[in-house]
């Protein structure tokens, strides 16, 4: 993949190369904006230097429960597939005896 993302943060133009596990790197970084947005909301006076350092690490950390929270959620997801099978196994050798 040869794609550059350009993403502009604070009125600055940030470019990078994903590499080829990232399906929709355009996608990616909306997603990264979005929480930066969400983040500025939470101040009411203009962005600083300082500020924007702020910004950027509650955006991360919002990002990063969310992906934690989702991280919990597959886990029990695969519990419960690893259940389900289990006792579908379980019937299908109990049927076939």
């Amino acid at each position: 993949m040869d794609e550059i993302v350009v993403i502009d943060l604070f009125g600055e133009e940030f470019r990078f190369k994903p590499d080829n596990q990232v399906e929709n790197p355009d996608q990616v970084a909306q997603y990264l904006k979005n929480y930066i947005k969400e983040a500025e909301g939470l101040f009411s006076n203009k962005i600083s230097g300082k500020n924007k350092i702020a910004v950027l690490l509650l955006a991360a950390m919002n990002l990063s429960k969310d992906f934690h929270e989702l991280k919990m959620q597959h886990t029990e997801l695969e519990k419960e597939i690893d259940y389900r099978m289990s006792s579908l196994i379980e019937k299908i050798d109990k049927g076939i005896k």
